[in-house]
């Protein structure tokens, strides 16, 4: 045999030896410079083919072809295993006796923290809960609730529409609608959810926010009734010392309406009040509208902003705080 053909089996062989003494990245980067690179002891035995005579040619190139494949499969094994596992002396040294470090548990968002207590209010007053479609067709969330065509509510500047019947609902009283289509009185529900409207973003208003709905529907409910419901929650809720206030209003969906405001502080300390939310009688349009005696039954319903009950309790004075992700905000509650 050539001494060419020799050299390219003994390269090999060499080659394959010190590789099983590469025991970490370092060493394996040092040995791919040396044997692999473009100038490496493997790679440069193709330019040795020139020294081999001609009728030797043809075997050469193949075992230096051979020689080249070989080393580098076993590289390319031995950088996996490494990558892998590696041995213990290329990483770090870790005391396994030590005690771990407490993984960091995250909490329920303000927003559902509030929910869950809101809920938890009215279900021992007696409410169940209700839960429906945040995409929702004009009968719903218009026709239904007495709100005609020619209402500036339905204005598609003022509602997010996906269609021309359907759009975002825009108010939880589309299940007062859900509710009673589902059920005869008596009726005791609370319904959360989030409510979409294209307002101008400020420290009271976003586009997207969350309202909780009540409805009750039975035999002689009356105005005091609500009265006397919202007092006890806002209270319970907010706390005794909490001051609030129905003003007179107007919404197609009850008779008679109000609107409630809640007592805030603001950033200089000076009060201010801000609407909760809307509430009232239930229309007799309304109860036409799902088949009930409105000569049987009365009742009624309110909705109010789950963020701005948040905002009053914790004395939060900006809306949009909910929404930013801030760990500085969040981490508080």
């Amino acid at each position: 045999m050539s001494e060419v053909l020799e050299q390219f089996t003994s390269c090999g062989e060499q080659a394959i030896a010190d590789l099983e003494k590469v025991t970490d990245q370092a060493s394996l980067e040092e040995y791919r410079i040396e044997y692999l690179s473009r100038n490496g002891k493997v790679t440069s035995l193709m330019q040795l083919l020139k020294e081999v005579p001609k009728e030797l040619k043809p075997q050469a190139g193949k075992l230096a072809n051979q020689v080249k494949n070989q080393v580098q499969k076993a590289f390319e094994d031995r950088k996996a295993n490494l990558g892998s596992s590696g041995p213990v002396s290329s990483g770090p040294f870790f005391d396994v006796t030590l005690p771990g470090v407490p993984a960091s548990l995250g909490s329920s968002h303000l927003i559902t923290q509030t929910i869950d207590e809101l809920l938890e209010i009215f279900g021992r007053m007696g409410f169940d809960v209700g839960y429906g479609p945040e995409v929702e067709d004009e009968h719903h969330n218009f026709v239904a609730l007495n709100i005609d065509a020619s209402h500036p509510a339905r204005d598609p500047l003022d509602n997010f529409y996906i269609d021309d019947t359907t759009l975002l609902r825009s108010q939880t009283s589309t299940m007062q609608i859900r509710v009673m289509e589902e059920q005869e009185p008596p009726i005791r529900v609370v319904a959360p959810g989030r409510v979409f409207r294209p307002d101008s973003v400020d420290a009271t208003h976003m586009y997207m926010f969350h309202q909780i709905e009540a409805l009750v529907v039975d035999e002689n409910v009356s105005m005091i009734d609500l009265k006397t419901t919202i007092d006890q929650f806002i209270k319970a809720f907010v706390g005794e010392e909490v001051q609030w206030r129905f003003r007179p209003s107007f919404f197609p969906f009850t008779e008679p309406s109000g609107e409630v405001d809640l007592l805030l502080k603001g950033k200089d300390g000076s009060d201010y009040w801000v609407e909760m939310g809307g509430c009232g009688m239930v229309n007799p349009n309304v109860f036409k509208a799902v088949n009930y005696d409105s000569e049987k039954y009365t009742g009624w319903a309110f909705g109010f902003g789950i963020e701005r009950l948040a905002m009053r309790k914790y004395g939060i004075h900006d809306i949009r705080l909910f929404y930013e992700n801030d760990l500085r905000f969040l981490s508080q509650f």
